[in-house]
């Protein structure tokens, strides 16, 4: 039987290129000169440090750059607030990776309104779709690439 997941992943082995690139630019640009700026990649984040807020707002837009060129969905990096104390401002933007329970739910809702022979079921953090024909499951990813869900969804294991 046919069957694909719905997931909302990031690939980390691009998004460890896009900080590497990142943190050459920020070693390199002129008004980074004398500035211990960096980025570092923590547990489930990106953690940036340099000297002031509004050289956060420059990395991020460094960053969110590196990262759109090399194909990593920018709607799963969540900036936290910025934080400056004493000569030294961080700011933390999340990863997100998974569909949370609520959007699976709204996801198996919207897919189950289209009245297609499919079938849809959490596991976990991803979403599966079933169905007998091929042509129904194309449809269901058409749909959902169509409707905006407030997350980047990615299609993969689609076995006939």
């Amino acid at each position: 039987m046919p069957s694909f997941d719905i997931v909302s992943e990031v690939d980390m082995h691009e998004l460890t290129n896009a900080i590497d690139q990142a943190n050459k630019e920020v070693s390199t640009r002129f008004d980074f000169k004398g500035v211990n700026a960096s980025f570092k990649l923590v547990d489930n984040g990106v953690l940036m440090e340099c000297e002031s807020k509004f050289q956060l707002g420059q990395m991020k837009d460094m960053l969110y750059n590196k990262c759109s060129k090399r194909g990593v969905d920018l709607g799963n990096l969540k900036p936290a607030e910025a934080v400056e104390q004493a000569r030294r401002a961080t700011q933390r933007i999340e990863i997100q990776q998974g569909i949370e329970t609520d959007i699976a739910r709204k996801l198996v809702k919207r897919i189950k309104q289209d009245k297609l022979k499919v079938q849809a079921a959490i596991q976990g953090d991803q979403v599966r779709v079933t169905g007998k024909k091929r042509d129904d499951l194309q449809a269901v990813i058409a749909m959902l690439k169509a409707e905006d869900m407030g997350l980047p969804l990615q299609f993969n294991n689609f076995r006939d």
